[in-house]
């Protein structure tokens, strides 16, 4: 009966939507995960806690940070600043995530679909430009400890950060006005939980020629090159380590880069498994998956992998707690 009715609601909304004029659409239906009301409840549980161990987690791993005095280092600004992007990137999403799981409307305005995309897009490569400047970082402390203090200077840290949010933010608004020129045409409905490229891109009518190359442009630029400087420094990073006569060095000088390499992995591993992959392989469903990943829960984990093993930050919280 629930499904029924939602059926209906959608063909109702789609007819709306096909008699407007051809720029079309006012709004977007996102389907979210299931429309079984058990399921929406219990995702709602989900998404709550997981926002909430989020919210917390960045917000205490960024007070720790401005709070003590050992851990106002470049190494942990670039980290406070990541887990500033990571409690704002949650929050473009589970709130409407939220919205989504326990009411009957699931719409997104057409502004408010393309403000999502935009911050989504600009957070999402600002995030990969910050993992290539922490891994200059460690490649200067581990590589040119002599050289760290004066090489890794807060003038060049909060110069490494900018151009990590002007890179980010320039690169979305190119995507977003290009995305958002595109006449949607078809179902206004969205086979996803945001406002996402792919989904969009299939809603859209036109010649999409250029935009896929404009796509995978911006998908070399602002990915894959952040990832080739990541790699190039941790190559360097292994050479300098394998050069270290004691093993006990070698492992303190791995230790320090674990965090990271752990960071990158899981951040990088699913936005290429979205994007980069050939269009055959391409899921929707299995897409959501790896999608909610890298949006909602790589977030939360963020603050727990710097901070479950590091020394420094488990004496500041220590000391910040009565």
């Amino acid at each position: 009966m629930q499904q029924e009715k939602w059926k209906q609601t959608r063909q109702v909304r789609f007819l709306t939507a096909m008699q407007r004029s051809n720029h079309t659409v006012t709004e977007f239906i996102l389907l979210g995960f299931t429309t079984d009301p058990g399921m929406q409840l219990g995702l709602f549980v989900v998404f709550l806690g997981v926002y909430s161990l989020t919210v917390v987690g960045n917000i205490t791993l960024i007070v720790l940070i401005c709070n003590d005095s050992r851990l106002h280092t470049p190494m942990y600004f670039i980290i406070g600043n990541l887990s500033f992007l990571d409690l704002w990137y949650s929050s473009i999403y589970t709130p409407k995530i939220l919205v989504i799981c326990i009411s009957e409307n699931k719409s997104i305005s057409f502004a408010g679909c393309l403000c999502q995309f935009f911050f989504s897009a600009g957070l999402g490569y600002s995030e990969c430009y910050s993992l290539a400047a922490m891994a200059y970082d460690r490649y200067v402390a581990i590589s040119k400890p002599l050289l760290y203090a004066r090489v890794m200077s807060i003038k060049l840290c909060a110069l490494l950060v900018a151009v990590s949010y002007c890179g980010g933010f320039i690169n979305s608004s190119i995507i977003t006005k290009k995305t958002f020129s595109f006449n949607f045409c078809r179902e206004n409905i969205i086979d996803d939980f945001f406002c996402d490229l792919l989904p969009l891109v299939k809603l859209a009518c036109g010649e999409k020629g250029g935009y896929k190359f404009l796509m995978y442009f911006l998908l070399a630029s602002n990915v894959i090159c952040p990832a080739v400087l990541i790699l190039a420094s941790y190559l360097f990073i292994i050479a300098t380590v394998l050069r270290i006569s004691s093993s006990q060095g070698r492992l303190k000088a791995f230790s320090t880069c674990s965090s990271h390499l752990t960071s990158v992995t899981l951040y990088y591993g699913s936005i290429l498994y979205i994007y980069a992959l050939p269009r055959s392989s391409y899921s929707f469903d299995m897409d959501k998956i790896v999608s909610t990943f890298y949006t909602v829960v790589f977030p939360m984990l963020n603050p727990m992998i710097y901070s479950l093993r590091n020394k420094d930050v488990k004496e500041a919280l220590n000391k910040l707690l009565p």
